[in-house]
């Protein structure tokens, strides 16, 4: 979005007739998309397949081989999004001190949300809202609870 360059090369293209006015977005889940029909078209051919021949196992082997990539693919397009969120968050939160890496390769937020603190006022023993907010990131390997900067 900030390469205004790059925008105007892209509208050009998706406009282009060879790409059948497809955005760029559609072109890179074009991929993704084959594998699954792959996966239908040869769950067909197993069940119009003899049992016991040759043809039943080279079939076997090659939907085996399609579940662990589709299974690959999945894994990584998870882990890509989950990096996407650690970086978006990164950009969102500023620590007082740079000791806490948000992002690594093996952390994923697992939840977020924010949450209203309560506190105990123990001579009228009452609970007061407290009106500012905390937002809690829980993350596979650690909790982390932020406020909004004043």
């Amino acid at each position: 979005n900030g390469n205004a360059g790059f925008q105007q090369v892209l509208e050009r293209l998706e406009s282009d007739p060879v790409c059948q006015r497809l955005s760029l977005k559609s072109f890179l889940i074009l991929p993704f998309q084959r594998i699954t029909r792959l996966k239908l078209l040869l769950q067909n051919i197993l069940k119009r397949t003899r049992p016991g021949s040759e043809e039943e196992v080279q079939a076997t082997q090659a939907y085996d081989a399609l579940e662990k990539l589709i299974k690959d693919c999945n894994e990584n397009v998870q882990r890509m999004k989950s990096t996407e969120e650690l970086i978006y968050l990164s950009q969102k939160i500023e620590f007082e001190c740079k000791i806490f890496p948000l992002i690594s390769q093996s952390r994923r937020l697992v939840k977020c949300g924010e949450l209203t603190a309560l506190d105990f006022n123990s001579p009228s023993a009452k609970w007061k809202l407290n009106a500012r907010p905390i937002y809690l990131h829980l993350f596979n390997d650690c909790l982390l609870l932020s406020r909004p900067k004043e």
